[in-house]
């Protein structure tokens, strides 16, 4: 199948509409029939400022990058972007076109 990675980025403890953003992605994600997504938390990294973040055992409230991915189609693409730009969530993203599947037939 061909479709896209579709892939957001934010900060670990990044709120929206009172919730963790990148659970409100995930949820608004499978409200909408997106068949699934997953979230990743990254362990060091640095942004657009140049200032390095790495995980450690005092840190309370994490600034660390969650990866927040879907592998769609086009339209579910378009849906998700339309969606975090109508809401105003503050996210970075990257699409790129891919090929994807299963090593199995599905039963």
């Amino acid at each position: 199948m061909n479709g896209y990675a579709l892939r957001f980025y934010m900060h670990e403890s990044q709120k929206h509409r009172g919730m963790l953003l990148y659970e409100w992605l995930l949820e608004q994600a499978r409200h909408r029939g997106i068949h699934g997504g997953s979230a990743f938390r990254a362990i060091a990294g640095f942004g657009r400022h140049g200032r390095m973040q790495e995980q450690s055992f005092f840190e309370l409230a994490s600034e660390l990058t969650v990866l927040v991915e879907f592998l769609v189609s086009a339209e579910e693409a378009d849906t998700l972007l339309a969606l975090a730009s109508e809401d105003k969530a503050p996210l970075f993203w990257s699409r790129y076109a891919i090929e994807y599947g299963t090593t199995t037939p599905r039963a």
